[in-house]
């Protein structure tokens, strides 16, 4: 009776486990994103399907009132609503009308064109332009139609709605991962993306890996983090005579000459860079000028690789 009594203990307590350890798991999944569905606009086409009924089966264009003219029944406003509901619409005033009889009755509704609605993406994306916005869309289906991003776009999207064109959205998004991870945020129709381009560095001449180094606004690049991340100086460089080519506001140029060795031994202040300087470490020996040298590293083009920081 006793090894009975133990035994059906122990299998209550396995269960209860069992259903504590599920409940967990449960709540620790994540929640499956159901995006909302999209709603017939002025100038969108549908495809109505009757069942049974082919002759009141067809494509018909949403005018600017919001109504479908619809065989046998005429007007029917449909604005406003979805695929879903447009065709119960439909349906009922069929059956009121007396045109068909429940429960035989059944329309479907397909919104074939979104007229005009396109979603824009601009910016730094590698297609830019308009595309369609057929179906349920979200952020990474879209940017993904777009092409991806350029190396030099910025890790924040900017979305304007078309219903709130007063406050846009700001959506983190890491163009480096493999498959980004973006918030599953819906796009709809009308929708501008924005992807603005990112700041960025220059860092030119005597280095291991010249280019153009990506900021993020969430860390200070400074000369001695900008060498290092350029592998350094390399032989025959003088990084005793560096220059910063800085652009100011009013559009003139400003040359801080300065001596990367003071910094790395602690005796002069480390520099920060902003969006836009031009960190150029000279050759030796070097007959010409400054800003000729400058000028043919730029003028180097697309052989400028693009660096995008780790930092985060």
């Amino acid at each position: 009776m006793a090894k009975t009594f133990m035994l059906a203990a122990a299998i209550g307590t396995l269960i209860l486990a069992h259903a504590v350890t599920g409940a967990a798991q449960e709540a620790a999944s994540p929640a499956t994103f159901v995006a909302a569905p999209l709603r017939i606009g002025s100038g969108d086409l549908i495809e109505l399907t009757v069942y049974d009924n082919p002759d009141l089966t067809g494509h018909f264009r949403v005018d600017e009132k919001g109504d479908v003219t619809i065989p046998l029944l005429g007007p029917v406003h449909v604005e406003g609503e979805t695929a879903a509901e447009a065709g119960t619409t439909i349906e009922q005033q069929y059956v009121a009308a007396q045109i068909l009889k429940a429960p035989t009755a059944h329309a479907t509704v397909f919104i074939s064109e979104y007229a005009t609605q396109g979603i824009l993406v601009n910016g730094e994306a590698r297609n830019p332009g308009l595309y369609p916005a057929l179906g349920v869309r979200t952020l990474n289906d879209v940017i993904t139609a777009a092409g991806g991003v350029l190396p030099t776009a910025s890790s924040k999207v900017i979305i304007t709605r078309k219903t709130d064109p007063a406050n846009p959205i700001t959506v983190e998004y890491n163009p480096d991962a493999l498959s980004p991870v973006v918030p599953r945020v819906q796009i709809f129709p009308g929708d501008t993306i924005t992807i603005p381009v990112a700041g960025s560095v220059y860092v030119l001449g005597g280095v291991s890996k010249p280019g153009i180094y990506i900021l993020e606004g969430l860390h200070t690049l400074t000369v001695e983090k900008a060498m290092a991340l350029a592998g350094g100086s390399t032989h025959g460089a003088t990084p005793n005579h560096a220059h910063i080519v800085r652009t100011l506001d009013n559009g003139k140029k400003e040359d801080i000459l300065f001596n990367v060795g003071e910094i790395y031994k602690g005796r002069a202040s480390d520099l920060a860079l902003k969006d836009g300087d031009i960190l150029y470490i000279p050759i030796s020996n070097a007959k010409l000028a400054i800003e000729q040298g400058i000028a043919s590293a730029i003028g180097m083009g697309t052989t400028v690789a693009t660096y995008r920081l780790a930092y985060r």
